[in-house]
């Protein structure tokens, strides 16, 4: 498996999508007050998700922050957005100036500690916008994060440090699956948010000619 240091302007990718890592794009005093603004302001609650038909309670913790109520439904369970607030609001305007895309909506993870990681998935849910860029930034500790291509079954990952940030975009998600390995090493926690471009819940009707 490959392990890539920050480069920007290189395609982590060998193949069928893109995936940029722009390193920390924060210096390490401001990551340091966003990781703990965001431990004490943000709604944290934990996940529940449906598995094999199963209904499960993780130990991590999730939040989704939009820009009117947009909801997020994946794994069988549904987010209802709560505002902006002015911390997140500073983020996403730091990620999509790097993106060079809006980004309308963010789903937040708590990992406490190593115990807690992320399955093989991909962003691919009917609501997302199609080949549409998610802008994922990271505070606390450094977690390895995995891709695996979905045919070949080949790998990629990179460390994501504090206050970095790692963008997909294209099809990665039509043929990358990913995932945050868990790691006995690790004991110290870490949030992330993934910045997303959602389709609204009623769309405009089409213009008339």
């Amino acid at each position: 498996m490959e392990l890539f240091a920050a480069n920007p302007a290189e395609n982590l990718l060998p193949r069928d999508g893109a995936a940029h890592y722009f390193g920390p794009i924060l210096p390490a005093v401001e990551a340091s007050r966003f990781f703990e603004l965001l431990m004490q302001t943000i709604p944290w609650e934990r996940d529940e998700v449906v598995l094999f038909g199963k209904h499960i309670i993780t130990a991590r913790k999730v939040a989704w922050f939009a820009d009117s109520d947009i909801t997020y439904t994946y794994s069988g369970t549904t987010k209802h957005a709560r505002q902006w607030t002015p911390e997140l609001s500073a983020l996403k305007s730091a990620v999509e100036s790097r993106a060079g895309v809006p980004f309308n909506s963010c789903l937040l993870n708590l990992y406490h500690s190593g115990s807690e990681g992320m399955g093989w998935h991909s962003d691919d849910e009917h609501s997302l916008v199609a080949q549409s860029a998610i802008g994922s930034m990271s505070f606390g500790a450094e977690r390895k994060f995995c891709f695996k291509h979905k045919r070949s079954a080949q790998g990629v990952s990179v460390v994501l440090e504090h206050g970095s940030l790692l963008v997909m975009q294209g099809t990665t998600q039509s043929h990358w699956l990913h995932c945050v390995p868990k790691s006995k090493r690790v004991t110290a926690p870490r949030i992330n948010l993934t910045f997303r471009c959602m389709r609204p819940a009623n769309p405009p009707p089409p213009a008339r000619p």
